[in-house]
């Protein structure tokens, strides 16, 4: 009778004695980062109160520029300096700029480019970076050294340096700022995931794949990138925050995207030249906006790679129960 055509799925149960370390097999499509981590899950994702917390705030910010504009309208464009730099009161929450425009309305108009690139950029990021990863890992050998050392050479070129040079050379539009932080945040990602694709190739599963004649491709998308899929996760978490602040700095430095364009750096740049005046309104509530934001999604990317990695205990989870800090900057999931 001939073999069937179907590849075997891995039972995902303890190992018996003929398999070396008794190591559980896990199966195909499972989101597991280590040997020793857990499985990424929205019930292990609500169990934890970090996550949960940095979500929460995502979700007001979201609403907040998304949803604000539509129940509190304001002009955005049209200058009057007959109001300029009004304290908060009635009709201005939050005051006007030296413009004479509104600071709450700008802070959801703002909010809006901020979220967009970060998002943006984190998603393409991670795609282009764990499809990489994959098949370097996979392949391995001279194909696998020969496509890290391109991954070497785009982790060595600084972002921000980079960034100001084509500023200089160039008007920089939002869509232009998320391409440069595409291709040179990808690389990360690659690397961390070709250490667990080179971490899964061994494994059993992988093995019986291979001994029944499954495709190369069938094998990357039904076995690598899957197992690969939470270690995804928590670097597109830190690529969003990162994306985000740089965006913020870049406006800061008055080399960002030119007007009408508005985030919440540039509304740090214009508050603060009034900060000397009494005009505190201009930069603290975009101050308060964007440290939130990068927070949570730190939050909820430090907590995920607790998840993903296995390192989260009884005592950590008490000292963490308020979802205070502190945060990780990267994941420490290994790589290479």
């Amino acid at each position: 009778m001939a073999a069937p055509e179907t590849v075997p799925e891995p039972a995902g149960q303890a190992a018996g004695p003929g398999v070396p370390g008794g190591a559980p097999v896990p199966e195909a499509g499972q989101v597991t980062a280590t040997s020793g981590g857990t499985q990424l899950t929205f019930r292990a994702f609500a169990s934890s109160k970090r996550a949960m917390s940095g979500a929460a705030i995502i979700v007001a910010m979201g609403l907040f520029c998304y949803v604000g504009p539509l129940l509190y309208r304001t002009n955005q464009v049209a200058v009057n300096l007959g109001i300029a730099n009004n304290p908060p009161g009635p009709g201005h929450p939050l005051g006007t700029d030296q413009y004479g425009i509104d600071i709450l309305g700008r802070l959801m108009t703002g909010g809006q480019s901020s979220l967009e690139l970060g998002f943006a950029v984190g998603i393409a990021s991670t795609l282009v970076g764990m499809l990489y990863g994959a098949v370097s890992g996979m392949a391995g050998g001279v194909i696998d050294a020969f496509l890290m050392r391109i991954v070497d050479t785009l982790l060595a070129v600084p972002t921000f340096i980079l960034l100001i040079i084509v500023a200089s050379m160039f008007s920089l539009s939002l869509q232009v700022i998320i391409l440069i932080l595409t291709v040179l945040s990808w690389p990360y990602t690659a690397r961390l995931i070709r250490g667990q694709a080179l971490a899964l190739r061994p494994r059993e599963f992988v093995q019986a794949s291979r001994g029944m004649g499954a495709t190369g491709r069938r094998i990357l998308f039904r076995h690598m990138v899957p197992n690969t899929l939470g270690v995804s996760v928590v670097t597109a978490t830190f690529a969003v925050a990162d994306s985000v602040y740089a965006l913020s700095a870049l406006s800061f430095l008055g080399i960002g995207p030119p007007p009408p364009f508005t985030d919440w750096g540039t509304m740090l740049t214009n508050g603060v030249n009034n900060l000397f005046n009494g005009y505190w309104w201009q930069v603290y509530p975009p101050l308060i906006v964007l440290v939130l934001v990068i927070v949570a999604f730190r939050q909820i990317g430090d907590a995920l790679n607790d998840v993903v990695s296995g390192t989260r205990t009884d005592v950590a989870r008490r000292r963490r129960r308020f979802s205070l800090l502190p945060l990780s900057t990267r994941p420490d999931l290994g790589a290479d």
